[in-house]
């Protein structure tokens, strides 16, 4: 994995390249949710990557991006992506954030949009998170800095993935991965990179300010940010198309790899032949 030196902080991205035969496609930047990486992306970007350049980038603390002593804050974040897609020469792109990423994608869109193409946000909030779950994110971040993550794991799952998803023995493989893949993080970057978006500020009043192509999409199982705070992004984002996608969680680019990867396609599709 490559990496890059921006805002004082080492960022781990990973580059598909151009297709073949179309050194001049569009780039699509990819941002992760908390907990994860740009690995959540990967059936995404099997897809993608014959007509697009695929970038993801690690915030933060998270996947193969060390942790830092500050800068975990949503606006940082959206920083660190708007130095990476110019350090690289990607812009104008197609913005592609869950939950996390479209936290920063929101924050991108509306103040930096010159550097984006479109804007797909997927399983996410324009809100402050609630105060009860604000609560509850903090405790759990604390314990796990201690523990790990094996004595949360149970109340921490049901907020990662849909019902549907883990009622099912096949998403087993699955979960064992990103549990792996989490163990390998450093336990104090992922607490503050939990700590950032229990604290981050609304940007529900900046919406109005995203004039880009948008997608939103939820699943309709998503319990940590429910379809209601789709609805709401949408409502304020003028054009913005809404998708549900059933038997989806919070996770549903890996939940529901195919239908998400579908709507992404379609939706790039048709910014493109406009």
């Amino acid at each position: 994995m490559a990496t890059l030196q921006v805002n004082g902080a080492t960022v781990a991205y990973t580059d598909t390249g151009a297709p073949t035969g179309r050194p001049d496609a569009p780039t699509v930047v990819f941002g992760h949710g908390l907990l994860f990486s740009g690995w959540m992306f990967h059936p995404q970007i099997e897809v993608l990557r014959r007509r697009y350049r695929c970038v993801t980038l690690d915030w933060r603390g998270q996947g193969d991006s060390p942790a830092t002593s500050s800068g975990y804050d949503m606006d940082t974040l959206a920083e660190d992506a708007a130095a990476l897609i110019e350090e690289l020469g990607l812009a104008p792109v197609h913005f592609v954030g869950l939950s996390m990423g479209g936290f920063v994608g929101q924050r991108l869109a509306a103040r930096r949009g010159e550097l984006l193409r479109s804007l797909s946000l997927l399983d996410t909030s324009a809100d402050e998170e609630d105060p009860a779950e604000a609560k509850r994110h903090r405790l759990l971040a604390s314990v796990y800095r201690v523990v790990g993550i094996t004595p949360v794991r149970r109340q921490v799952l049901p907020l990662m993935f849909g019902a549907p998803f883990l009622s099912s023995p096949a998403s087993e493989p699955l979960v064992r991965e990103w549990t792996r893949r989490l163990r390998r993080c450093d336990r104090a970057g992922i607490r503050k990179a939990v700590l950032g978006v229990a604290n981050r500020v609304p940007v529900r009043d900046e919406l109005r300010n995203i004039a880009l192509p948008t997608l939103v999409v939820v699943g309709e199982a998503d319990v940590a940010t429910p379809p209601a705070r789709a609805e709401r992004i949408a409502a304020g984002i003028d054009g913005a198309r809404l998708e549900v996608v059933p038997d989806a969680g919070h996770t549903s680019t890996l939940e529901q790899p195919a239908i998400v990867s579908s709507l992404l396609e379609d939706f790039l599709t048709s910014v493109d032949e406009r």
